[in-house]
Formats: structure tokens, sequence, C-alpha cells
């Protein structure tokens, strides 16, 4: 290879490197991230593009190495990696800006023509090949080769449009092969650092939001209890764990909850609200940002925090209060902050949310238990009462224990209701209940009451009476005979299977299938079926047998301590 052709490509290499090195250095501008990330562009944003990317071109145009009478030069670089990485209105628009600019001024002289043809259909083979390139493995190899044929391009038109032709044979025997090798190479150093750049924000940005879930994983257990001070300190503690800032701090709408960090000595809990940029936040319901530390309003001027981010936490469309990351150096605060700080707010905003629905589902549960409770059926107390009164003078000790076992029954129903009672007691007025309805019924009710259990099983109050109840009422009592109900207890590992059984009247099909059904069922039997399910997993509902004339067999898993 001749000298002069080595020294050419030499220097087209190191120019196009030092191109892309230093217009990468710029790109690193929100504006070029957009275009990376692939996010949607304002019309303002793809001018700004165009210009950016013909910018480069023209640059390669200065900095061009005079060959006879003519330029070799890197203006292909920028036009063709904006067109490959911008899209098609990018890669035609720099290649006319660029293209044009070759034509207009005095420099290069008689393949002025030829360079701006060329350089606006190196604009528009990039726009062809855009989407190609983003279907690539290898980008950067993909742009090299494609760069390589846009200049094998560039030469054809000079021969094809430059005169005097001798001169222009001349010129891309000396300027051909540099060219095409040294602006491949420039394309492929520009795309690499770009794809570098990439996966760079790609780890940042994977980095942050793995704290960011542990974050919100730690701190689940705090905000379920509510939004306070104490739990604002524990959560502010596991930011600054994460994150490290300077300080983390939260306010409700009047005042300072929690501040862990830097200037804790005097940025204290319970302090009114001093600072305007947090009091715009909390009216407004938008992000503020305190980029100097006069804007902290902080009263001490020894103060370490310099610069804030501080984003609104809502419940609802309401806000509620703030969340603040401080740093030590004023304008410090970044966009990874502000996306980082938001997402947080969101995330917490949601806990609160979350928190304040299963404390509205608890109190609903509580509720419909303590109407259950408080049902006294007049009927049954009426029943009751003319039962004992049968046995006063013929059976005067089992009227006694009739009516304790009538005084524990409705002291059980109106007690105030507790979320979770020992089985045994649950037992206990499952037992009341029955001794009751045996001694109304006779010989026509049997009851039995089999195998037993050594664990602890807390469980909800009011989920086996429901059940004997039906039985009773739906079962035996329909039948002409009567019959027997049996409550049983088999223990299977760290649980407890209670079946309720009666050999009574049966239940049709078409009713069993809608029996725990919320809206035609039986109140009882879904009111214990959601409560199971509430309180121990999808798998601990009801399960309910039934044969017509034959009875029914109605169980529950019940897991223990």
């Amino acid at each position: 290879m001749d000298t002069n052709v080595l020294i050419l490509l030499k220097g087209l290499i190191s120019q196009g490197g030092m191109i892309a090195f230093f217009s990468l250095i710029i790109s690193r501008a929100g504006l070029f991230r957009k275009i990376l990330h692939k996010s949607r562009m304002s019309v303002m944003d793809k001018i700004l593009v165009i210009i950016f990317f013909a910018g480069i071109g023209i640059l390669g145009t200065y900095t061009g190495i005079p060959v006879r009478g003519a330029l070799a030069n890197t203006r292909i670089v920028g036009v063709f990696v904006g067109g490959l990485i911008g899209g098609p209105l990018v890669g035609i628009c720099s290649g006319i800006l660029a293209g044009i600019h070759r034509w207009a001024i005095d420099i290069g002289g008689f393949t002025a023509v030829s360079c701006m043809i060329s350089t606006i259909a190196e604009g528009c083979l990039a726009a062809l090949l855009w989407k190609g390139f983003q279907k690539s493995r290898n980008k950067w190899l993909f742009a090299g080769l494609a760069g390589g044929a846009a200049e094998i391009l560039q030469m054809v038109i000079i021969l094809l449009t430059a005169r005097p032709f001798p001169d222009a044979v001349e010129l891309v025997k000396i300027i051909g092969l540099p060219m095409i090798l040294g602006n491949a190479a420039g394309i492929s150093m520009f795309i690499a650092i770009a794809e570098s750049l990439y996966r760079e924000t790609e780890k940042v940005a994977a980095e942050h939001s793995q704290k960011v879930l542990k974050i919100a994983q730690e701190t689940l257990p705090f905000f379920q209890i509510g939004f306070n001070q104490e739990t604002a300190t524990e959560t502010a503690r596991i930011i600054l764990k994460y994150l490290k800032p300077a300080a983390v701090s939260f306010t409700d709408t009047t005042h300072c909850l929690s501040h862990v960090g830097l200037g804790s000595d005097h940025h204290k809990p319970g302090t009114p609200l001093k600072t305007s940029l947090t009091k715009k936040a909390i009216q407004e319901g938008e992000h503020r940002i305190a980029v100097l530390k006069s804007e902290i309003d902080c009263e001490d001027p020894e103060c370490p925090l310099k610069s804030a981010i501080i984003v609104p936490i809502k419940s609802g469309r309401e806000t509620i209060g703030v969340l603040k990351l401080y740093r030590e150096r004023e304008n410090a605060i970044t966009e990874v902050d502000v996306e980082v700080v938001s997402g947080l707010a969101s995330l917490l905003a949601l806990q609160i949310e979350i928190s304040k629905l299963e404390e509205q589902s608890r109190l609903l549960a509580k509720a419909e238990l303590r109407a259950l409770q408080s049902q006294i059926n007049p009927h049954f107390l009426f029943n009751a009462i003319n039962t004992v009164s049968s046995f006063i003078r013929t059976k005067p000790e089992k009227a006694r224990e009739l009516l304790l076992d009538l005084s524990d029954y409705y002291r059980f129903r109106l007690h105030e209701p507790e979320e979770y009672i020992p089985l045994s007691r649950e037992l206990e007025h499952v037992k009341a209940y029955l001794d009751i309805e045996e001694a109304r019924f006779g010989e026509k009710l049997k009851v039995i009451f089999s195998g037993k259990t050594t664990l602890v099983c807390p469980v909800p109050p009011l989920i086996l009476q429901p059940l004997v109840e039906n039985a009773v009422k739906h079962g035996i009592q329909k039948s002409i005979n009567g019959g027997t109900v049996e409550v049983s207890m088999k223990t299977e590992g760290r649980s407890v299977i209670i079946t309720v059984t009666d050999n009574g009247v049966g239940i049709a099909p078409e009713r069993l299938a809608t029996l725990i059904d919320g809206e035609k069922g039986s109140i009882g039997l879904t009111n214990v079926h959601n409560r199971l399910i509430n309180g121990f997993g999808p798998d601990y509902g009801l399960n309910i047998e039934s044969t017509l004339g034959e009875g029914t067999r109605i169980w529950m898993k019940i897991p223990c301590e």
C-alpha cells in the first residue's frame, strides 16, 4: 500500500475516533439518552438531534485533509450514525444539512457538488438501513460494514459527477481506500461507545431498580402500620442504607416526621415545615428540586445539606406528606435521583393505600362478625326457655345444666368479637348449642363428638356453630325420623380436619352448587367460608358433600401452631 495512502488512512481513523469520543462526551446529556432508550421525542428534541448529527458531519468537513483540490474527510460519521441511531428523519435531514454546507463553502473545489450529492445519499442509505440496524445483534459490526458500503457509494458518485474525469479517477485512487476503511472504523467506534453508554445506563437503572425493590420489601411492614413518626424514621433509615445520600427526611403536611443522616442534630422531628419548596410540593402535588443551599431554608449556617429532591407522598389524590433526599453538594440532584425518589414515593404511597384497604377489610370483617354474633334468634330463645321449663319439675338438675348452657351460649354471642379464639372455646360454644337442641328434640336428635387434638389451633369465632345449626335446622328437623349430628376432629400433620356430618334430608344438587355463593347461598355458611379463606388462605374454605335423602357432610381444614 502507498505510504501516502497509509498516512491518510491513519489520519482519517484518528479523526473519526476523536469525533466519536468528543461527540459522545457531549451526548451524555439527557437528549441523547432519549435516543438510546428510544423514548418519545418532541418536535424540538428531533430538531436538536438533527442539528447535533449534522454538526458532527460539518465538523468532519472542516477537519478534512486536503488532497488534489478535494478533501479526505470524516463527514459521513455524523450523518450515517445519526441515521442509524436517530432514525430515517435524522439521517436524511442531517445528510441534507451537512451536504449543502459542503457545497456552499469555498473549500475543496471540483468535488463540491459530488460530495453534496454523496452526503445526502449516505444519509438516505442510513435511513434505509435503520430497521436492520435496530434488529442486528452486533451493531458496531453492522454499522462499520454499512459505513464502508456508503463510502464506496460516495466514490462511485465522485467518478460519475466530478469533472474533469481523469482528476476524479486520480482522487479516488488516493482517498478511496483510506476513506472507506477509516470512516467505517470511525462509525464502528461511535456505535461501540454509544452501545457502551447504553449498557452502562441500563446497568445503573437495574441497580437502582433492585435497590428500590429491596427498600420496598423492607419497608412494607412499617407502612402497613401507618404513616407516622415511628414508621417514617424506620423507612428513612432503610433508604439511607441502600441509596447512601447525605440524609433522608419525611414530613406530613405541617411538621417534620423524621430526619436521618447529616444535619439530624438540628433537623428535628416535630418541628414545623420551613422550606418553601416543601410547602409548594405539598400544595401542588409535584416534586421540587432545591439546587442551592439557600433553597433548603435551614437556619443553621453550618448545615452540610446543600441540595435536595422533594417528592410528595399521596393517598389517593390527596398529598399527605413528602419524602426528601439530600446531597452534600449544590446542584447535585441528578435525573436518576428524581426517578428513584419519585418511584419510591409512589411505592410507599401504594403501601399506605394497601394498609388502609386491609384495615377497612379487617373492620368490615369485624363488623360482619359482630352482626353475626349479635343476631339473637327469638325462636331459638323461646324454644330453649320452653325446654328448660319442661325439665324444671321432672329433671331440675338437667334444667339447671340447660340454663348454664343457654347462659354460656348468649354470653359468647354478645361478647366483643375477637379476631381469633382457641378451637377449644369454639367447641364449648357448639356443645352448649347442641346440648340445648338435643334436650329440645329428645330422641329425634342424637349428637356425637368424636376425635380430639393436642395441637393449639387459633380459629376465627363462629366457624362451627353455623354448620351445626344448618345440620339441625335443615337436615334433622326436616326429617320425619330425626337423625344424628356428628362433630369430629382428625389431626393431619400440623393441621386439624373438622367435620360436621348429619344423616338428615340432604341437599338438592342445584342448591348444593350455590350453597356458599355470596349472592344466592346460605349467609351463615358463606360468611364462614370467606372468613376461613381470608384468615388462612384460598386452600382453607368449606368443603360440602350431600346426597338428597341421605345427609350432608361439611368439613374444613384448620392450620395449627
